[in-house]
């Protein structure tokens, strides 16, 4: 498949580290043969069930003038993720390891850009579109295998495309629920991080979209207004956590039921600044805790419709401590997110 660096053997022997007497994750899981839709479709028949999927690139933030960084968030994944024990409770025979996006291309031609110029600012932000069409077709190809993506970025600008190759593999406009202090709602003004969503829904792609602990005061005035203008609901961390007006199970059940209400397909967003003191593009130090974050996983995830997982922004550089200890949170927090889903959807 074009624009698909496979996994194979030697992929996961950089990151799978053996024990004698125990079983790691990484040595059960799954990997495609060369012709990949056709080995989807015959991995599906077997029981796989989910298949999860990189895109390591950080241009979606850069061209939304934020921070880099995303890009090492899946290697962190993969070195925390791969190294759990296989045991009774996760099967590893129903996770293919499909591999990443190949972004590298891309990702060397954003680093001779400044977000400060405004010609370069447009070359980057078409770097991202050139980027959704790649990302848009691998998705297209799973879902249409009947199997879940599971997808660790990267920017939050791969929302749009996740979305597009969903909406084309079901052939109907899908919901999603959205745990972000940004509605990353912006004005349609050339593809970043910030914009996935009111991108998605000018296309038609999103018919109904719940923003969960929006921060009041972290979104601009015509980014909530645009939210109006679509009735797409949200619920803010004020509300939530500072002011206590709704309980974060209460507000996940509202959520729930604006979802039900759609009968759609429902994708699962959530950006890692949501979380206190997570190495993010963004970063907040009085957000959700981890905990918090895979509840409502896991509340989401029991509903039959959900279709995907998408988990971005996770930036391990952007560690206050530096580059090992951000991999180390990041490689956590997305593997036990992961294992959230999976154990979820395998329960149900």
């Amino acid at each position: 498949m074009k624009y698909l660096v496979q996994a194979d053997s030697d992929y996961l022997s950089r990151y799978v580290s053996p024990r004698v007497g125990e079983t790691r994750v990484g040595q059960e899981i799954r990997l495609s043969d060369r012709d990949v839709e056709a080995s989807l479709t015959k991995l599906q028949r077997s029981g796989v069930k989910f298949v999860i999927l990189g895109i390591p690139e950080d241009i979606g933030p850069r061209a939304n003038l934020g921070r880099g960084g995303a890009d090492t968030g899946w290697d962190a994944f993969l070195n925390n993720f791969l190294n759990l024990q296989h045991n009774q409770f996760i099967n590893s025979q129903q996770l293919l390891l499909l591999g990443h996006i190949d972004c590298d291309d891309l990702q060397q031609h954003s680093y001779t850009l400044s977000a400060t110029n405004c010609d370069q600012l447009a070359e980057l932000r078409e770097l991202v579109t050139t980027l959704d069409i790649r990302v848009r077709s691998v998705i297209e190809v799973i879902i249409r295998c009947q199997l879940i993506p599971i997808v660790i970025g990267g920017g939050h600008n791969n929302a749009l495309p996740i979305i597009q190759g969903a909406s084309d593999a079901l052939q109907q406009s899908i919901a999603a629920v959205n745990l972000d202090p940004h509605t990353d709602f912006r004005a349609l003004e050339g593809r970043h991080s910030g914009n996935g969503f009111s991108y998605a829904a000018d296309q038609k792609v999103l018919s109904h979209y719940f923003s969960l602990g929006t921060h009041q005061l972290k979104n601009a005035t015509n980014n909530l207004q645009a939210l109006k203008e679509y009735d797409f609901p949200f619920i803010s961390i004020q509300d939530i956590l500072h002011f206590r007006k709704i309980s974060w199970s209460d507000a996940i059940t509202t959520a729930i039921e604006y979802l039900k209400e759609s009968d759609r397909p429902i994708g699962i967003e959530l950006d890692l600044d949501s979380i206190t003191y997570m190495p993010a593009s963004a970063y907040t130090n009085a957000g959700f805790t981890l905990s918090d974050a895979l509840y409502y996983v896991h509340r989401v995830s029991l509903l039959e419709q959900s279709c995907y997982l998408h988990l971005a922004e996770g930036a391990p550089a952007q560690h206050p401590a530096g580059l090992a200890a951000g991999a180390s949170d990041i490689g956590n927090a997305l593997a036990n997110l992961v294992c959230c889903f999976i154990q979820t959807k395998q329960s149900v």
